[in-house]
C-alpha cells in the first residue's frame, strides 16, 4: 500500500510528461480497438456473403460436376439425401445449375442459370433478401426471373421487360423460351451479378427437359456444430464416392485464407503502432529514473531493497497503463456505436469487387470479446516490454552511484 501511495504522487510529480505518456497510450488503445471492430464487422460481412448468400457451409456436387460442370452430372435420388440431412437437423436444398445466352431486344450476353425451390432455399440463402429491384420469385408466376444487376444493366433492361433464354436441353435440342423480369438483385458476387439468372426448379426442368435430380445441394450446419464436425457429419450422411462434399472454406479457399490472415496482419498493424508507444513510454521512465538517482540512492541507503525499488517503477506504469487502458474503453463506446449501428460509407470503394466477393458500400463494426481483449493483451505486453528496463536500471542504483551522480 505504501508503494502503491508512493507511485501514484511520483506519476503526478511531472504532470505534463504523465499527460503525455497517459494521452498517447490512451490514443493508441481507442485507435486499436474502433479498428478491430471495423475489421472483424467487414471480415464477418464477407464470410456472411459466402455463406448466408451465395455457398452455405457446405456444398455436395457429383463427382465430376466442379472439375467440368455438365448438365448431365446430376446428384441421383437428391430428394432423399435431403429428407436424410434434414432428419439430423441439417438445412439443405436442392439447385439445378445450368447454363446459356440472355438476350434482350438490344444485345445479348452469357448467362448462368440457377433452378431452386423458393421454400427450401430460403432456408439456407437469404438471397432472397438481396433483391434491390422489383420482388424476390413467387412459385405461382412460372415464367417469372431474378437477373443480376450488371447483368440487368448489360441488357439495358428493368422489371417488368421480357428476357430471351437460350442453351441447349438435356436431350440435345435447341431450348429456348421467353420470361419476364420479376426482380433484379443488389451486389452478391462478380459472377452472380454479370451473369446470375434465378428460376423457379419447375420452369428449369422444363426449359432443359430435365427430369428430377439436382446438380448442387446447399447445406447449412446446426448453429451449435463447429464446420469440420458438421463436414465430417454431412460427408457420413452421404456415404458415396459418386458425391463430393466440400465446405465453403474448400470451396473459396482464397477467400477462406483471406478471412484467417486478416486478423492476424491486424495484430502486426497493433504491434507496429504500439512500438511508437513503447518508445514514448520508455523515454518517460528512463528520464523519471535520471531525474530522481540521489532519492533512490537514498531509499537504498535507508534499507529499501532493490526489489522494492523496481515494483515502485512498475507501479507508476501500472497506474499510467491502467488510466489510458480506463480513458480508452470510455471513449470508444461512442466510437462503436457510430461504427455498429452508422457505419462507414466506402463511397467510391462500394461495390468493388475483392477476389470474386463484392465488398458493400457501407461497412458496420461489430462487437465481441476480441474487439477489446487484442488491442488490450497487446497493449500490456509492450508496456512491459517498455517499463522492465528503467525499472532494472533503478533497482541496481546503488548509494554510492547516487552521491557521484550529477
Amino acid at each position: 500500500m505504501q508503494i502503491m501511495t508512493m507511485a501514484w504522487r511520483n506519476v503526478w510529480r511531472n504532470t505534463r510528461r504523465s499527460v503525455v505518456t497517459i494521452g498517447a497510450m490512451t490514443f493508441s488503445l481507442l485507435m486499436m480497438i474502433c479498428a478491430s471492430s471495423f475489421y472483424e464487422g467487414m471480415l464477418n460481412k464477407i464470410e456472411a456473403n459466402i455463406v448466408e448468400v451465395e455457398i452455405g457451409d457446405i456444398q455436395i456436387h457429383h463427382s465430376d460436376y466442379r472439375d467440368s460442370p455438365s448438365i448431365y452430372d446430376t446428384i441421383d435420388a437428391s430428394r432423399n439425401l435431403v429428407e436424410s440431412l434434414e432428419a439430423n437437423n441439417y438445412q439443405t436444398s436442392e439447385r439445378l445449375l445450368g447454363g446459356g445466352l440472355a438476350a434482350s431486344s438490344e444485345t445479348s450476353a452469357g448467362a448462368r442459370l440457377f433452378g431452386i425451390n423458393v421454400v427450401d432455399d430460403a432456408d439456407v440463402s437469404l438471397i432472397f433478401e438481396r433483391v434491390e429491384e422489383g420482388q424476390w420469385l413467387d412459385p405461382e408466376d412460372a415464367r417469372g426471373v431474378v437477373i443480376g444487376r450488371l447483368l440487368a444493366r448489360t441488357l439495358n433492361i428493368k422489371v417488368g421487360d421480357e428476357l430471351i433464354l437460350l442453351s441447349q436441353a438435356y436431350d440435345g435440342s435447341m431450348a429456348n423460351d421467353l420470361y419476364r423480369i420479376r426482380g433484379i438483385l443488389g451486389s452478391i458476387s462478380e459472377a452472380t451479378d454479370r451473369g446470375g439468372v434465378f428460376m423457379l426448379a419447375e420452369a428449369f426442368q422444363e426449359f432443359f427437359i430435365l427430369d428430377g435430380g439436382a446438380h448442387r445441394l446447399m447445406v447449412r450446419r446446426p448453429a451449435s456444430l463447429e464446420l469440420p464436425d458438421a463436414l465430417q457429419a454431412v460427408k457420413d450422411v452421404a456415404n458415396t464416392k459418386e458425391l463430393e462434399v466440400k465446405s465453403w472454406r474448400e470451396l473459396s479457399p482464397i477467400l477462406a485464407t483471406m478471412i484467417d490472415s486478416a486478423l492476424q496482419m491486424l495484430q502486426i498493424g497493433f504491434l507496429v503502432i504500439y512500438v511508437a508507444v513503447v518508445i514514448l513510454l520508455l523515454n518517460a521512465m528512463l528520464m523519471a529514473v535520471f531525474e530522481r538517482v540521489r532519492e533512490f540512492g537514498i531509499l537504498k541507503a535507508i534499507g529499501v531493497s532493490p526489489g522494492s525499488v523496481m515494483r515502485l517503477i512498475l507501479m507508476e506504469g501500472a497506474i499510467q497503463t491502467a488510466i489510458a487502458i480506463l480513458l480508452g474503453c470510455l471513449l470508444s463506446l461512442p466510437a462503436l456505436w457510430y461504427l455498429v449501428y452508422v457505419g462507414i460509407d466506402l463511397g467510391e470503394l462500394g461495390g468493388t469487387t475483392v477476389m470474386g466477393m463484392i465488398i458493400d458500400p457501407n461497412i458496420y463494426g461489430m462487437i465481441s470479446y476480441q474487439t477489446f481483449t487484442m488491442p488490450l493483451i497487446i497493449l500490456l505486453i509492450v508496456v512491459v516490454l517498455g517499463i522492465l528496463y528503467p525499472a532494472i536500471k533503478a533497482a541496481k542504483i546503488t548509494p554510492i552511484q547516487a552521491m557521484y551522480h550529477q
